[in-house]
């Protein structure tokens, strides 16, 4: 597929955690002369947290992370691309199991202590026996340095490998936090996106890291979306492998420590990025698009309306045809069922007002606002003008590039 316009200018693989060993290889799932697995392996002691998916078709994964979390402790990670590994009811329930007792052999470690990701084509069984022997191999060769490969290993319809990697003081240690994702269509989270790992040196135990996970994906992964469908297979995971204690980093046990303050900015940056990459990556994507909504009754009801305007196919297509039609983010404010009124309403395309009370801004400049649409990142601002909720919503624009790759998806 052709690089996304808006893909990084340089994409480099991030800094080593210590405490994970990456390994990628090639089952052949359903592509060919590719990797598409990849193994994580952790040192004994290793913390996860999770969200995932609220559909109620979730995959036989995210049913056996779900089960696994509760006690909160992690030795590997096993993800693959080509098949979803969805809706495949027990066949996928076995497979899953198969695929972890193959892995657990291979390493050494009990099968409760891996985390399971499958991402691709929805409802086609996953061949337990396609990874068969290759679990040994990806033991062996697994190693420090190997993120960005492993982001590869996992690509399905994106065009990049999305990696992103940030700092933090804990106590009196530098602490790394890296992480991965991948997504591109079927984006439109209730908790996480497609699939994405975060892994930190940080000991923290599981129940803080949940409660920063929680809070973190409200502005990150929560708060994109490509097209408005919701993925069956949506798995956010992070793990701390506590390798920082050996550096002077304290031991965390408590939600509300006061030492984590620069650990959760940092773990909200690099999930902002990953989420951000995920929409600039968005299946025939060409602009990126931030949708603030201020001046609604609540933040929940100002989210619901940013929403309505970012997953309306007419306020895409318009964003993607790089007109300036703020009829339709009317259209979409008025249908999203909370409460507005048409004669408060303001629209802001970029810096410039194009609707103010009800009506054309009167002050208003084509050209000037066709200048902003031609820019590769768009800011839309709507003032609904009833109180002081707000909330923003990133999304991407709707091309005919998504029709393509979406009519040939299972070919």
């Amino acid at each position: 597929m052709t690089l996304s316009p808006l893909a990084p200018k340089n994409i480099s693989d991030t800094p080593s955690i210590e405490g994970v060993r990456f390994a990628t290889g090639m089952a052949g799932i359903k592509y060919r002369d590719r990797t598409d697995v990849m193994l994580a392996l952790f040192d004994k002691g290793t913390k996860v947290a999770g969200v995932f998916t609220r559909s109620k078709c979730p995959s036989a994964p995210v049913d056996w992370c779900r089960t696994q979390l509760k006690r909160g402790k992690a030795r590997a990670l096993v993800v693959n691309s080509g098949n979803a590994n969805a809706f495949t009811g027990r066949t996928g329930t076995d497979a899953v199991r198969r695929v972890a007792a193959q892995a657990a052999q291979a390493a050494g470690i009990s099968a409760p202590e891996i985390f399971l990701a499958s991402t691709g084509v929805i409802g086609e069984p996953l061949d337990a026996a396609k990874f068969s022997g290759l679990f040994e191999k990806l033991v062996a060769q697994a190693a420090p340095n190997g993120l960005l490969a492993a982001a590869k290993a996992i690509m399905t319809t994106d065009t990049y490998p999305k990696v992103a990697s940030a700092k933090a003081r804990l106590g009196e240690a530098e602490i790394s936090i890296a992480g991965m994702a991948k997504g591109a269509g079927m984006i439109a989270p209730d908790m996480a996106t497609m699939l994405a790992f975060v892994f930190t040196d940080a000991p923290i135990e599981a129940l803080p890291l949940q409660h920063m996970l929680k809070r973190g994906v409200e502005s990150s992964f929560n708060a994109i979306t490509v097209d408005g469908d919701t993925s069956t297979s949506d798995t956010l995971l992070l793990f701390a492998t506590g390798a920082a204690t050996a550096h002077g980093a304290p031991k965390i046990t408590a939600p509300g420590d006061r030492r984590l303050k620069a650990f959760r900015t940092a773990l909200d940056e690099v999930l902002r990025d990953l989420a951000f990459q995920v929409v600039k990556d968005g299946e025939g994507a060409r602009k990126f698009v931030s949708i603030t909504v201020e001046g609604a009754t609540s933040k929940i009801s100002a989210k619901k309306i940013a929403r309505s305007i970012a997953n309306s196919p007419l306020v895409k297509t318009a964003i993607a045809g790089e007109d300036a039609n703020w009829g339709r983010i009317v259209m979409a404010v008025g249908k999203a069922g909370e409460p507005a009124d048409r004669d408060r309403l303001a629209i802001w395309f970029g810096d410039i007002r194009v609707a103010h009370k009800g009506a054309r801004d009167p002050s208003y400049d084509e050209e000037k606002v066709a200048a902003v649409m031609r820019e590769p990142e768009i800011t839309i601002r709507v003032d609904l003008g009833l109180g002081k909720g707000a909330a923003t919503v990133f999304t991407c624009d709707l091309t005919k590039e998504y029709v393509a790759i979406n009519g040939d998806y299972r070919s």
